[in-house]
């Protein structure tokens, strides 16, 4: 792998935006120009022609399943990593609720080993707690690890965590990051027998918010912030969907100084309850999308620095499994591919800058699970960037979809930025609808 010079576009990075050009040597950011590019360096190497476009870090995605082993009809490594680089993904974290979930260190190391073989991009996978399992996550390699997930309230593979003296422990002694689904089970339930005395399984799909409550989610979240401060444990909140949630974060303050942190999806920011008429069950998620109301106040929450970081929860089903009834229809929403250009659309209606995007989806996911060397275009730091036209539309079709499950809820959709090109590593891997798959992504290394 030679010299790629990227010249002449606009670098978002670091809460600045500034034209420059960024040259590339083998795998890593040799150096960031702000203005004349030596002859030396134009003469030996590959350019890039970047006028008009700009440049973010490759986009960090902390929350996939991508469902593999055990759940390859809807899923693979191979296809989730390819449809992710296609929206500018270089990264990303997979969840532990495949078949069979990955509970134990050998488990989570089979994983890696079809990762090596079959990703696109970059990869690290979260163990799973279960509650047997308590020495496997004692001995997790903190620098080879992701993060640990604790399922608080069911979802997708009923990983369920109920023993709470298992939760003071690995609260008081974990040696990573906790990445906490917090709905509250026992409301869920009784909810859940609520609509189901009133409409048998077929429950419409409106009253998923009605079931999976905001009050649900607030007792899960202020448990899990409770535990977190009462043994001074570092804790990730995922997939923020309400409101009243916002208020547990506390003040505003430094991202480093955090040990409580939160992630908001993109499906929580783009949708709300009013879209369950057109979208239906393609729409059902763990947590709930919500109201209007909840999905205002996240996206306020997000600017104001309250939530930290954005990722997609990309959780692909196929169409046939979408379309059954309320308690067989699994939960979950493909969006790794249309993850960055949907936030993008905020800047474009101007309610988002760009710089609070590549902070939230580039910079805080780097700095919350401490990556070595990644999410920022830095001098040294890996070559993971993403080139994307905020000046050219395009409309989310059958034909252009590249998840495995074969549909979004995007479809139909105008977006009004496109990825050009991401590089992995220094590789090309993707440039205008094509794909190089002569190099693979490599395991994220922490720093926990």
């Amino acid at each position: 792998m030679g010299q790629t010079l990227i010249q002449g576009g606009t670098i978002v990075s670091g809460n600045s935006v500034f034209s420059g050009s960024i040259l590339i040597s083998g795998e890593k950011i040799d150096m960031v120009y702000k203005g004349e590019i030596p002859d030396n360096v134009k003469e030996t190497s590959d350019i890039f022609n970047a006028e008009g476009l700009h440049i973010f870090p490759g986009i960090i995605d902390t929350h996939v399943h991508f469902r593999e082993p055990g759940l390859t009809h809807k899923a693979d490594i191979y296809s989730e990593s390819k449809a992710a680089v296609a929206g500018g993904v270089t990264s990303y974290m997979e969840m532990p609720n495949t078949i069979p979930p990955a509970t134990t260190i050998e488990l989570l190391e089979q994983k890696y080993s079809i990762a090596s073989d079959k990703s696109l991009a970059n990869y690290s996978f979260y163990l799973g707690a279960s509650d047997n399992n308590l020495n496997e996550l004692l001995s997790v390699n903190r620098s080879e690890v992701c993060g640990i997930k604790v399922f608080l309230g069911s979802s997708t593979g009923n990983m369920l965590i109920s023993d709470s003296v298992f939760l003071d422990k690995l609260f008081s002694k974990t040696p990573v990051l906790l990445v906490i689904h917090a709905e509250d089970e026992e409301i869920i339930k009784q909810n859940s027998e609520f609509y189901r005395k009133k409409f048998g399984n077929n429950i419409p799909v409106i009253y998923h918010p009605k079931i999976r409550t905001e009050e649900a989610c607030f007792k899960s979240s202020s448990f899990a912030v409770k535990m977190a401060e009462r043994h001074g444990t570092r804790i990730h909140l995922a997939h923020l969907s309400t409101l009243v949630e916002l208020e547990l974060l506390g003040i505003n303050r430094a991202l480093a100084d955090k040990k409580i942190t939160a992630e908001v999806c993109t499906n929580h920011l783009a949708f709300d309850e009013t879209d369950y008429a057109k979208l239906g069950t393609r729409i059902k998620c763990n947590p709930a999308i919500k109201s209007t109301a909840d999905k205002n106040a996240l996206l306020e929450g997000l600017n104001s620095g309250l939530i930290d970081s954005v990722a997609t929860d990309h959780a692909p089903h196929t169409p046939e499994e979408k379309q059954l009834d309320y308690f067989s229809c699994p939960s979950g929403i493909p969006m790794v591919q249309h993850g960055f250009v949907s936030m993008l659309e905020f800047y474009h209606s101007g309610k988002m800058k760009l710089e609070r995007i590549a902070e939230a989806m580039c910079h805080a996911p780097a700095d919350i699970f401490r990556i070595n060397d990644r999410g920022y275009i830095h001098n040294g730091f890996q070559a993971d960037l993403v080139i994307v036209d905020l000046k050219q539309e395009w409309k989310v079709k059958k034909t252009n979809i590249l998840t495995k499950c074969g549909w979004s809820p995007f479809e139909g959709k105008t977006f009004r930025s496109k990825v050009i090109s991401t590089f992995i590593n220094g590789h090309q891997a993707y440039c205008h609808g094509k794909f190089n798959e002569s190099v693979k992504g490599q395991r994220l290394r922490f720093s926990h």
